[in-house]
């Protein structure tokens, strides 16, 4: 008997995924219980496992984009399959000789602001129609749009009265290049980046930090720390204390607006931006304000390593309500880094470096850090912004302020 192996559903507003990775053969023999794939949506990645045991036959190779709940794959359980060694000899994606050699023209920029808000359906008929949705008069509840109004608003000429000025210029391929399809995640990071800076009126606030306080106490306590916790003392378990306390005293910088509604947000779940080799991803350390040290630190390590194995699920990134991201793990010496919608605060760190202070009327070499807080300023003013960016400042220049359960 044939059983379907069907690209799974992975979240309400998603509705086609890729194939990232097939780890089995075409006509191998399985068995139940054995991963087969990895799915790769714009939110997550998840791993596909053989519910029956049989000779696999694979439809959809590597690469390829799936609507859910298609068939990818196939199970024989009559046949018993081959032996295999390699998961390299999945069918191949589609050649690039059968892709159109320019890519399709790019939805209006005055429309990405909007494509947030709208259902996948509609996104997919605005984007592949090349319509500005702002110019479309919605049917449906609260003058929401529906796919039967792009196909109306199309079939009555306004698709040719959508601006070309702002369409991206296309690129005709010439040798030496090579084109391959963007991945989900990557779709994703830039949909949402383009929706923060459409949307949001995003300001940028700098301060810089002595560093000296504490590596001295980390100095101190990160052997002991180790061996009784089990996980490294970090400098961002000091830089999520330092947030979660600053955001109670300035709970407009750990909200966000929704609609013509401000939600604040009585608690800290602080998402740590990770480099990955597929993408940058931030992955949310949930109820930070209630851990302490060891707490935040295996947090954030577990939520590493989840993400640089491809591990990390849909709730793992959802929900945050504040960024910390650290660009110092790669040199960077200042930054201004952009809103992670719909949050309303991300908080840049950057490299330490030894530069000559005034300290008490004398200059001193010391190991200072710059800071970023980027804001939403339709939401938060600039005197909280700064007022929030001295308040970490003065927290982790006097590290005793943070509540040093380890100590």
């Amino acid at each position: 008997m044939k059983h379907e192996i069907l690209a799974p559903l992975v979240g309400e507003s998603i509705t086609e995924v890729s194939i990232l990775k097939w780890t089995k053969q075409n006509g191998q023999a399985v068995k139940a219980g054995e991963v087969l794939l990895e799915i790769e949506s714009d939110k997550a990645t998840v791993e596909i496992v053989a519910e029956h045991s049989g000779a696999l036959t694979i439809l959809k190779g590597d690469g390829e984009r799936v609507a859910v709940k298609s068939a990818i794959a196939f199970i024989d359980d009559s046949v018993t399959g081959t032996a295999g060694t390699s998961a390299d000899k999945t069918p191949p994606p589609p050649p690039s000789a059968s892709r159109p050699t320019t890519p399709a023209p790019a939805a209006p920029a005055a429309s990405q602001a909007s494509l947030e808000s709208l259902s996948p359906a509609v996104r997919k008929a605005v984007v592949e129609a090349n319509v500005n949705p702002s110019q479309i008069q919605g049917t449906g509840k609260d003058g929401r749009i529906l796919k039967g109004d792009v196909m109306a608003f199309i079939a009555s000429g306004g698709a040719k009265s959508a601006p070309t000025a702002s369409r991206l210029p296309t690129i005709n391929d010439k040798p030496g290049d090579r084109r391959v399809p963007m991945p989900s995640i990557r779709k994703r990071i830039a949909e949402r980046l383009v929706f923060a800076q459409h949307t949001a009126a995003i300001l940028t606030t700098f301060n810089e930090v002595d560093m000296k306080p504490v590596q001295d106490v980390r100095a101190k306590h990160k052997d002991a720390f180790e061996k009784k916790y089990g996980v490294k003392l970090s400098f961002m378990s000091f830089f999520t204390r330092a947030c979660t306390l600053a955001l109670k005293e300035l709970p407009a910088v750990n909200a966000s607006i929704d609609g013509s509604d401000i939600v604040y947000h009585d608690y800290a779940d602080i998402g740590v931006a990770v480099g990955t080799e597929r993408g940058l991803v931030v992955p949310v350390v949930r109820g930070a304000e209630k851990l302490d040290f060891a707490g935040i630190e295996k947090a954030i390590g577990e939520l590493a390593l989840k993400a640089r194995n491809n591990k990390l699920s849909i709730a793992d990134m959802s929900g945050g309500t504040f960024t910390i991201s650290n660009g110092g793990t790669y040199g960077s010496l200042l930054s201004t880094p952009i809103l992670n919608p719909p949050q309303s605060g991300i908080l840049g760190m950057h490299k330490i470096m030894d530069r000559p202070v005034a300290i008490n009327g004398k200059v001193e070499i010391r190991p200072m850090m710059y800071l970023a807080l980027s804001y939403d300023h339709r939401i938060i003013d600039g005197k909280e912004a700064v007022t929030f960016l001295v308040k970490v400042k003065e927290l982790l220049e006097n590290p005793e302020k943070l509540g040093l359960d380890f100590a």
